[in-house]
């Protein structure tokens, strides 16, 4: 029987494209990955790839975004990635702190997705 090998590809669907296309490439520094689909942006993210894509559903229908869902991204330097964000106005919704997984800290995106960073310790 074939078994699942693991996830893939991430996507979040947002209410302004160009808005969390500005914030994901411009305030977090996710690199833009070549693909190039309609109303969607992919980045060049590694092990698993990331996009974010225009909502395909009522967004205002629930009261808070991915909730009950952690994403985490790696970054090589989690805590000069939260001073650096904190700097441009990001709002972190749990501060920099130890974790089995090293560095951590979470921020809200303009959706109000919680996207939690290590640095893998």
């Amino acid at each position: 029987m074939p078994d699942l090998i693991g996830p893939d590809f991430i996507t979040l669907h947002v209410r302004d494209l160009e808005a969390s296309r500005h914030f994901y490439a411009d305030v977090i520094g996710l690199k833009l990955s070549p693909e190039v689909r309609p109303n969607a942006v992919a980045f060049a993210t590694q092990p698993i790839s990331f996009a974010i894509r225009k909502a395909q559903v009522d967004l205002e229908a629930v009261s808070r975004l991915g909730y009950g869902v952690i994403l985490w991204f790696r970054s090589p330097d989690a805590a000069a990635l939260c001073q650096q964000l904190k700097e441009r106005g990001v709002p972190i919704v749990q501060e920099l702190a130890d974790s089995p997984f090293g560095k951590t800290f979470a921020f809200r995106d303009p959706d109000g997705y919680v996207i939690t960073v290590h640095d893998g310790g």
